[in-house]
């Protein structure tokens, strides 16, 4: 027994994987190939034994029309094998070339037609009744491993092969017969398992996309296919769907070398996926008719939907299980008020059932919870970053000391984990960890290809004599049920995880909503006191301008204007506290613009004037909006103050109103300082602020602009170039002036 470095190493599959089997430019030499134009009919490849096969004398036959070389009684049945193409059927149709009877096979592909015409064989007995005591005996199968075994017994007392096995491809990519019926003197595979390299990947996508492949006599001479590049396209001629498609000679050896001459495969599909193969070997060539290959087909197809079945049945009762523990562990989470994963900790021993492992450990920021076979705290915490570094949700390993290095030190404990995470900032995590399972694999021969001294670089393996390999480090694979039960828990565990953050933001915005309100209330009136205070005291001020009464005023009407700022600051989060809590409203009603932007254009001339800039305003006549006065006046405040704030001695600030559709576009422009680009997206948030020209903004003017405006069922934007100035526009809907009504 010998250990290998990894189950699928091979150092030749590069070169097999490359093989362009589907182009091999010939065919195999029981029938003749020819490809045509439509609707013509005319020759445009043709295999070189055509000549021979119809008598023909020697020469090329590309161009000439195919009535000319078949016959018209062929033509007949070509025609009609070509009606059948068109109508999707699956008649075969027989023709007789030579005095030879030939099936008629068509397929079209790359825009050709492809007519493979195969030697008749008659079969050695009616396939009907074979077939349909086949089909009773596979539906009745009450379990895969009977399926499996009937499939192989009835195939192969169908066609006559010496050997008949049931290929599955495992998850590692390699294949394991699973079914098996052969004749006396034929070596036994059941069991074994055949290295993924023995089946290329452009093979078995061959495989998948056609239901059977005949090779009658792998020792046959290759017929080419003349020209060998098509004349329409100069490229070589895909054979991916002909029945008569060349092997590779690789395969041919590989054959011989398993001491076969003859072979048949059937696919098997689950989910239009290669699943495995019915493989069908013979010591001797043999043909298999027409009809007992169309019936094989049959098989296979209804073999495909029965495993399908089964798994499925299999699934749904191991799902079926797992829910009910799911919906356990669920209602221990909505029943708790702690962390989402630590409510499940009570619940360790349902966490260890749902999935089959034998140890468990829960983490939580720094607290780290560990049940029933687990590595050391140590170890845990180390695995935990890599974990993290993979990027998803749920990850899942039978080979963590393969996956994860450092893991090897505890890999007897650990070799197979799944893990969920929360997308949350603090470290957590529930982990399931299975025990290292030593298992030996059986293969058909060494798993590892060794290229022998002068031999090609595409060569088979020798040898299929049972040979062992010893597998550590590897634990029972995760089934798709204990994935999808570990992807159902952390879709629940982050629901309630979210639902709870929800629920604290909300008690968060309440707490803060009293705050503000108690705040506003009580400190209003101090403020409304200090304002008076101030104004008595200005009007108790002597008249004279000596250096103390100077120093007072001052004094007074420092105290007035940061007064006048706190009651500001308060208003704007009594605004703010409404907006975030999607409680602000506003009275709406018919406001005829022009008067207002009058009225506006009286409070803020003279506050313009005296910083030397040029305040104007204009407006399309008629004009009227759907808006609270109150409000709209203040988001034009809040505008015209910073507009006045970045425009220097020398500007100008123009406020415009004009009709736009069914809502009236509102912009005040300035040429002042302007908006960096980098700024520009972010000037809408709450507490941005520009610190050049404005060191005591507190960030929150446009912030409640935005939030009034829609309100309003309005939108607020900006445009701006730094040094050139900028424009901020807001359009809200338009009424009917209250003069029309």
């Amino acid at each position: 027994m010998k250990p290998l470095p990894a189950i699928n190493a091979n150092p030749l599959r590069d070169d097999c994987a490359s093989e362009p089997i589907h182009i091999p430019g010939t065919i195999q030499p029981h029938g003749l190939l020819l490809t045509l134009s439509e609707p013509a009919l005319v020759v445009l490849q043709a295999s070189t034994n055509l000549n021979a096969a119809l008598g023909l004398g020697p020469g090329p036959l590309t161009g000439k029309a195919l009535a000319s070389l078949v016959g018209d009684a062929a033509l007949a049945g070509i025609r009609l094998a070509l009606a059948d193409l068109d109508a999707d059927e699956d008649e075969l149709h027989q023709v007789t070339l030579n005095g030879e009877l030939f099936d008629a096979l068509l397929h079209r592909h790359q825009g050709l037609l492809l007519l493979e015409l195969e030697r008749s064989v008659t079969p050695r007995h009616a396939a009907q009744m074979h077939v349909a005591r086949t089909l009773r005996r596979l539906q009745s199968a009450k379990s895969l491993d009977e399926l499996y075994q009937t499939c192989v017994t009835e195939i192969r007392a169908l066609t006559g092969y010496d050997r008949v096995t049931l290929y599955r491809f495992e998850q590692e990519g390699h294949g394991k017969v699973i079914g098996e019926s052969l004749s006396d003197g034929m070596q036994p595979y059941l069991g074994l398992c055949f290295p993924a390299s023995d089946i290329p990947p452009q093979a078995r996508e061959l495989y998948r996309l056609n239901w059977i492949r005949v090779i009658p006599d792998a020792e046959y001479l290759p017929v080419p296919i003349l020209p060998a590049l098509r004349p329409d396209t100069g490229q070589a001629l895909d054979l991916s769907f002909a029945v008569l498609r060349s092997v590779s000679p690789v395969h041919c050896r590989y054959l011989k070398n398993m001491g076969v001459r003859s072979s048949m495969s059937i696919s098997l599909l689950k989910d239009d996926q290669l699943w495995g193969l019915i493989t069908c070997g013979h010591r001797e060539p043999l043909r298999v008719p027409h009809e007992l290959r169309t019936a094989c087909i049959s098989i296979g197809q209804l073999l495909s939907m029965q495993i399908t079945l089964l798994q499925e049945q299999e699934a749904r009762r191991q799902q079926q299980e797992k829910t009910g523990m799911i919906d356990r562990l669920v209602a221990a989470m909505a029943a708790q008020t702690c962390d989402v994963l630590e409510s499940l900790l009570p619940h360790a021993d349902t966490l260890l059932s749902l999935t089959a492992a034998e140890g468990l450990a829960i983490l939580v920021e720094e607290r780290l919870h560990r049940f029933g076979v687990c590595p050391s705290e140590a170890d845990i915490r180390a695995l935990y970053p890599w974990i993290q570094q993979q990027g998803k949700g749920v990850v899942a390993s039978h080979q963590l000391s393969a996956d994860f290095p450092p893991a090897a030190a505890c890999q007897a404990l650990a070799s197979g984990l799944l893990a969920l995470r929360l997308p949350k900032p603090t470290d957590n995590a529930v982990m399931w960890f299975r025990p290292e399972v030593k298992t030996t694999v059986q293969w058909s021969g060494e798993p590892i290809k060794h290229g022998e001294a002068g031999a090609a670089a595409l060569s088979p393996r020798q040898s299929f004599a049972l040979w062992r390999q010893q597998v550590d480090g590897k634990a029972l694979q995760w089934s798709a049920s204990e994935l999808q039960a570990v992807e159902s828990l952390r879709r629940n565990a982050l629901e309630h995880d979210l639902a709870r953050q929800v629920q604290r933001e909300h008690a968060a915005v309440r707490a803060r909503d009293e705050l503000v309100a108690v705040v506003s209330h009580d400190l209003r009136s101090p403020l409304t006191i200090l304002l008076m205070q101030c104004g008595m005291m200005r009007k108790m001020m002597p008249a004279d301008d000596t250096e103390a009464t100077l120093r007072l005023n001052t004094a007074i009407h420092t105290m007035q204007t940061a007064t006048a700022r706190m009651n500001t600051l308060l208003t704007d989060l009594i605004d703010l506290s409404r907006i975030e809590a999607g409680r602000y409203q506003v009275a709406l009603q018919a406001v005829d613009v022009a008067p207002t932007l009058e009225q506006l254009g009286l409070m803020w001339h003279p506050l313009a004037a005296a910083k030397g800039v040029n305040l104007t305003w204009r407006t399309q006549p008629g004009l009227c909006v759907q808006a609270d006065p109150e409000r709209l006046f203040q988001v034009f405040s809040n505008l015209l103050s910073n507009a006045l704030k970045f425009t220097g001695l020398g500007g100008a600030i123009e406020v415009i109103a004009q009709a736009a559709g069914d809502d009236v576009l509102f912009r005040v422009c300035d040429n002042g300082a302007g908006i960096g680009a980098a700024q520009l997206p972010c000037i809408f948030e709450r507490y941005w602020t520009s610190r050049e020209g404005n060191p005591n903004g507190s960030g929150l003017g446009l912030y409640i602009c935005h939030g009034i405006v829609q309100a309003h069922g309005g939108s607020l934007w900006a445009e701006s170039v730094v040094g050139q100035g900028s424009v901020f526009s807001f359009r809200i809907a338009a009424a009917l002036s209250r003069s029309v009504e």
